[in-house]
C-alpha cells in the first residue's frame, strides 16, 4: 500500500482525499499491513463528541512494544535503536541495539512486576533524557502499567500535585541529573514531594552522577542491582487497544494540570504513520528530536513513533548551550545527522550567538528540518533555513498538542511547498474546521477562527484522568460535535493553515480580534529585539489596549528606550497596521516560561492588569525570579 508513505504533492492529496471521505477504511488498512496483532479488531472506530466517547480498533488486542522492538529483531536486531549522547562531550556516546533494548526492557518490566507492579498500576517516572528513561516507558508498556512520565525539572510541589492526582504506586527516579555545567538533586526533589504522598509504595534510583543522597529504607533501591538478577526475557502482556498507554499532563488554565490519557492502538498506529511521512524516514537514517521524553513530542517522536518504524532515534541529554552554543551543530556532524526536529525558542537562542558557531560544522548530512511547540516566527524560519538547511532542507513546521497525541498539520518534505509562519495543510485523517464566534463553520480561504477539529483521529487523547466532565467542558462544549483546540488560526488563498496563537492571545482592540503573534513576529523583526510577548490589558475607551514585554539583545541595551519605543511602533504599524499599535512597552531582561520554552502570557497578563496577588502557582517556571522583576519595572 503506497499511502503508508507519501512522496509527492498529487499522491498527498490523493491519500488526503480517501482518508476523509473513507477514513474508516483507511486507517484500516494502516493498522492492518505495518503491524503486529494478537487479535484483530471487530469494529474500527464508533465515536460520539457530544459525551465525548471515541474507540478505535475495538476488541484488538496488542502489545506497542512488540511493535516497537520484538519485530525489528529478526532483521534489525543488531541496527542502533537509541543513540544516547551525553550532556559532557567528553564522554562517549552509547548506541543501544534494538536487541539490547529487547534485553533491557524486559529485564526492567521483570524488576517492577518483582515489586509488585501489575498492568493498570501508574508508575511515575522522574529521570534525566538517559537511556533509562525511555526503557522505563517501555517497560511499564510491556507489563501494561501506565507511564506518567513528569519532566525532570519540575518542582517538588509540581511533581507531587502529579503522583498523587493518578495515585501512582511506584516511583522511578535517578540520584541526580547533569545540566550543562551544573548537576540537580533529582532524588532530593522526590524525597521532598513524597512527604506529601500516601500511595507511592516504592521507588527505584538509577545511578547517575554519583551523589550522596538519602535513601528510606523499605522504600528505595537502586535500581542496577536488581536489574543484573533480572531475567532477560519477559512475555509481554496483551492489551486492549483501548486499555491507557499512559497519563501525561499539561498545563490547566485553572492551575490544575490535566491529566490527558492516551491509549493503545490508535497512538502506535498514527504516532507510527506521522513519523514516517513528516520526517520521510528512510532506513538507516538518523533521526533526532531535541525534545524531553517529559513532553508529548517525545513520547510520540523520541520513543513510540521512531521505534515503531524500525528507526534510530537519538537521545541527547544536554543543554544546546553547553559547553558551547555550537553543540547541537556538533552532534549534527558527530552522528550524521538527517533529519533534526527543534522547538523555535531553541532556533532563536542559536540565532542570536552567531554563525560562527554555525560555519564552523559539517551540516551537509541534514535532510529534514522540524519546528514543534509554538509557531515559528518569520526571522527564526529563514535563520533556519538558510543556515542549517542551506535552503535544500524543507522545514516541517509541526502544529499539535499533548491532546492530540500526534502532529496534526504539516508540511509533507519534499512534496508540500513551504511557507513562512505557515503549518500548511492537514496530515491525512485530520478535518480541521475553523469556527467563528457564533458557532459557524468558515468554508472559504482567506479567513482566520477558531482552530478545531470535526472528526476523531486515531491518537486523540480519550479522556482527563479522574475527571471525564472536564474533558468534555475544555475540549467539546465549545462548539457542538467538535473538539475545539483552543487555538485560532487563518486559512490563507490556497488552503494553507497558519497558527495565530492560544484564542485567549487573541485580543480585541477597539472591536478587532488582534492575534499576538503576527504582532510578536513584527516586533522581533526590529534589529535590537531578541523576543517579545503581547497581553492585552483594560482600556476605558479601546475596551483592551495592547501590553508589550521586550527582551533586546546586548546591541539596544545603550539606547534610548522611548525611541526604540517608537521605532517598535512604527514596525508594528508597517506589517500588522497601526490599530495593533501598543500602548505600553516594558523592557525585562527575561520572561516567564515554562520548561518547554512556552511563555506563561497567563502571568504577564495578570502584571499588565496590576492583579499581582493571585499570580497562581509559578514554581514550575524555568526562571520564577524573573516574575518578581517584571512586578517591579512594571508601567
Amino acid at each position: 500500500m503506497s499511502n503508508y508513505h507519501i512522496k509527492h504533492l498529487e499522491e498527498y492529496y490523493q491519500v488526503y482525499r480517501k482518508s476523509i471521505r473513507e477514513p474508516e477504511n483507511f486507517w484500516e488498512e494502516v493498522a492492518e499491513e505495518h503491524f503486529l496483532w494478537y487479535k484483530k479488531w471487530e469494529n474500527v472506530l464508533s465515536w460520539d463528541f457530544s459525551k465525548p466517547k471515541v474507540k478505535w480498533f475495538e476488541g484488538a488486542k496488542l502489545n506497542i512494544t512488540v511493535n516497537c522492538i520484538d519485530r525489528h529483531l529478526t532483521t534489525n536486531g543488531n541496527k542502533t535503536a537509541i543513540l544516547f549522547e551525553p550532556n559532557d562531550p567528553n564522554e562517549a556516546a552509547e548506541h543501544i541495539t534494538y536487541r539490547e533494548l529487547h534485553r533491557r526492557v524486559c529485564q526492567f518490566a521483570n524488576v517492577l512486576k518483582d515489586k509488585g507492579v501489575e498492568k493498570g498500576d501508574r508508575v511515575c517516572i522522574y529521570l534525566p533524557m538517559i537511556p533509562e528513561l525511555a526503557i522505563a516507558t517501555l517497560a511499564c508498556a510491556r507489563i501494561g502499567a501506565v507511564h506518567s512520565v513528569v519532566f525532570a525539572g519540575f518542582s517538588s510541589t509540581a511533581l507531587a500535585t502529579r503522583i498523587n492526582d493518578s495515585s501512582c504506586k511506584m516511583v522511578i527516579t535517578s540520584d541526580g541529573s547533569f545540566r550543562g555545567s551544573k548537576t540537580i538533586d533529582l532524588k532530593g526533589i522526590v524525597d521532598e514531594a513524597l512527604n506529601d504522598c500516601d500511595c507511592v509504595e516504592s521507588v527505584l534510583v538509577v545511578k547517575r552522577i554519583n551523589s550522596s543522597i538519602n535513601m528510606v529504607d523499605g522504600r528505595d533501591e537502586w535500581l542496577e542491582p536488581l536489574l543484573e538478577e533480572a531475567y532477560e526475557d519477559c512475555v509481554p502482556e496483551i492489551m486492549d487497544a483501548e486499555d491507557p498507554l499512559f497519563i501525561l499532563y499539561t498545563s490547566g488554565s485553572t492551575g490544575m494540570p490535566k491529566g490527558m490519557v492516551h491509549t493503545t492502538a490508535g497512538y502506535m498506529i498514527y504516532t507510527a504513520y506521522t513519523f514516517k511521512n513528516v520526517f520521510q524516514y528512510k532506513q538507516g537514517d538518523i533521526y533526532w528530536c531535541t525534545a524531553d521524553i517529559g513532553w508529548i513530542t517525545g513520547h510520540s517522536y523520541i520513543v513510540y513513533g521512531p521505534l515503531a518504524n524500525g528507526a534510530t532515534t537519538v537521545m541527547f541529554e544536554g543543554v544546546p548551550s553547553y559547553p558551547d552554543f555550537g553543540r547541537f551543530w556538533d552532534i549534527v556532524e558527530k552522528h550524521k545527522i538527517n533529519q533534526f526536529y527543534t522547538a523555535p525558542t531553541a532556533i532563536r537562542a542559536l540565532a542570536k550567538e552567531g554563525l560562527e558557531l554555525v560555519e564552523k560544522y559539517d551540516l551537509s548530512s541534514l535532510k529534514v528540518l522540524g519546528s514543534v511547540g509554538e509557531p515559528i516566527n518569520e526571522e527564526a524560519w529563514h535563520w533556519y533555513n538558510d543556515n542549517i538547511g542551506k535552503k535544500q532542507s524543507p522545514i516541517v513546521d509541526t502544529w499539535w498538542q499533548t491532546e492530540t497525541g500526534g502532529i496534526m498539520i504539516t508540511p509533507i518534505p519534499f512534496a508540500t511547498p513551504t511557507k513562512p509562519t505557515y503549518a500548511t495543510l492537514p496530515f491525512p485523517g485530520i478535518q480541521p474546521a475553523l469556527m467563528d464566534e457564533e458557532g459557524n463553520e468558515l468554508t472559504e480561504n482567506q479567513v482566520s477562527g477558531r482552530l478545531c477539529i470535526k472528526f476523531p483521529w486515531p491518537s486523540m487523547a480519550r479522556t482527563i484522568w479522574g475527571n471525564h466532565q472536564r474533558y468534555k467542558d475544555t475540549y467539546f462544549t465549545a462548539f457542538e460535535n467538535k473538539y475545539f483546540t483552543g487555538d485560532g488560526a487563518l486559512r490563507d488563498e490556497v488552503g494553507y493553515y497558519r497558527i495565530t496563537g492560544r484564542v485567549d492571545d487573541v485580543i480585541i482592540v477597539s472591536g478587532h480580534n488582534l492575534g499576538t503573534a503576527p504582532i510578536e513576529d513584527a516586533i522581533n523583526e526590529h534589529p535590537a529585539v531578541a523576543e517579545s510577548a503581547i497581553v492585552g490589558f483594560p482600556h476605558d475607551i479601546k475596551g483592551n489596549a495592547l501590553y508589550g514585554y521586550v527582551i533586546l539583545k546586548d546591541v539596544g541595551e545603550g539606547r534610548v528606550h522611548d525611541n526604540l519605543r517608537k521605532e517598535i511602533n512604527q514596525i508594528i504599524t508597517e506589517h500588522v497596521g497601526p490599530i495593533a499599535k501598543l500602548d505600553k512597552i516594558q523592557f525585562t531582561k527575561g520572561l516567564p516560561k515554562t520548561r518547554s520554552g512556552k511563555i506563561m502570557r497567563r502571568i504577564l497578563r495578570k502584571i499588565a492588569c496590576k492583579d499581582t496577588k493571585n499570580l497562581g502557582d509559578t514554581s514550575t517556571l524555568l526562571n520564577p525570579e524573573v516574575v518578581q522583576e517584571i512586578i517591579d519595572n512594571s508601567l
